[in-house]
């Protein structure tokens, strides 16, 4: 049983939009109605944050044109306790541990019924843990119970706060393109995301996994971390040299998670036939040849972003049966306190995945 906090104000990250974090003061929050109050474990840094917030609100408008992130305590991949419940809560109690689920929907729209509330129709009703309501980036964060995920004894908060977001956007693409044993996976982008997809397609069965990227600081890191069989270098001879280590097929899977155009055209043209990709980074095009690239190969694309309430849940038990550890991924482990010089990390281009673990979980 977890004990309720004794404080009164806490330590928050805010982010100005100028390439800095800074840590303000907030009064500790108490939950409503159908609310939490969870004592954080650990709070990933998005590259979404990075790209979207820390350097400068430049896209993602909101619905009156000003940007989407509405100054609140930023991070939306939290992990933790609960340590007090709110009017109405049935489903956790204090003591749970539990993977939060990063959008708040408004539940009564058809992709919110579905488990989608990324996918909410609601744009009044949507909100985002760390872009329109306060995320975990904190010591203490208020989440609704409705997107509260249950977080396996077997797995850490660390552990949980990848499954919050990137797991889950890898899980998804996967399971799209129905990935099993007797597939050959390639990966072109080997961040969190792509060596997500790498671990997720292991516990799928999946016996080789072909990476792309072009960073040698991250490449000596993924070697360390045994996810991907073959490292192909991101350059002009990329789609080749995969050629080459498929006996000339290609490869049957193919996810992008580098979210640009020279990374989606490596997977679309290094693809089998009849192979199937699914594109999971943000931002950027997609720039392809149509008839010999797509066409004539008998090419599926797929579109995938984040995953639902009932797959992240899925993915925690597969994880967890299979005795896996997503902060594989990690490089930097750092406390709140340090999260401007997190953020500088993660801005960067860390080798892994960079991780706040506030309080007594540093």
């Amino acid at each position: 049983m977890s004990a309720s906090p004794t404080t009164t104000t806490m330590s928050g990250v805010f982010l100005p939009g100028d390439s800095t974090a800074v840590l303000r003061e907030y009064d500790l929050p108490q939950p409503g109605p159908g609310q939490v109050l969870l004592k954080v474990g650990a709070s990933g840094i998005c590259g979404s944050d990075i790209g979207y917030i820390y350097r400068g609100y430049k896209t993602h408008k909101g619905l009156d044109g000003a940007p989407a992130y509405h100054g609140v305590i930023a991070g939306h991949e939290p992990a933790g306790t609960v340590v007090a419940t709110g009017p109405g809560v049935h489903r956790v109690g204090p003591g749970d541990r539990v993977i939060v689920y990063h959008i708040v929907g408004c539940g009564e729209c058809r992709n919110c019924r579905s488990g989608y509330f990324i996918s909410c129709s609601d744009e009044e009703r949507r909100k985002s843990y760390g872009w329109q309501r306060d995320g975990g980036h904190a010591p203490y964060l208020i989440a609704e119970e409705s997107t509260c995920i249950p977080l396996p004894q077997e797995l850490s908060f660390v552990d949980g706060s990848l499954i919050a977001c990137g797991f889950g956007t890898a899980y998804e693409g996967l399971i799209r393109t129905a990935v099993n044993g007797s597939d050959t996976l390639l990966v072109a982008g080997l961040g969190p995301v792509g060596l997500a997809a790498a671990m997720i397609a292991r516990c799928f069965g999946v016996r080789r996994v072909i990476g792309v990227e072009r960073t040698p600081g991250r490449i000596d890191f993924v070697r360390g971390t045994g996810l991907v069989d073959d490292i192909v270098l991101a350059d002009d001879n990329a789609v080749q040299n995969i050629l080459e280590l498929t006996g000339g097929e290609g490869c049957s899977v193919a996810v992008d998670a580098s979210g640009s155009a020279p990374g989606r055209s490596v997977v679309v043209d290094a693809v089998a036939e009849w192979g199937r990709v699914s594109l999971l980074g943000e931002g950027g095009r997609l720039e392809t040849e149509v008839s010999d690239s797509l066409l004539h190969k008998q090419v599926t694309i797929h579109a995938s972003w984040v995953t639902s309430l009932q797959g992240m849940q899925d993915l925690t038990g597969l994880l967890a049966r299979s005795g896996v550890h997503p902060e594989l991924v990690v490089s930097h482990r750092m406390p709140l306190e340090e999260a401007d010089a997190a953020y500088r990390l993660a801005a960067a281009g860390a080798e892994g995945k960079v991780v706040l673990v506030p309080g007594e979980f540093a």
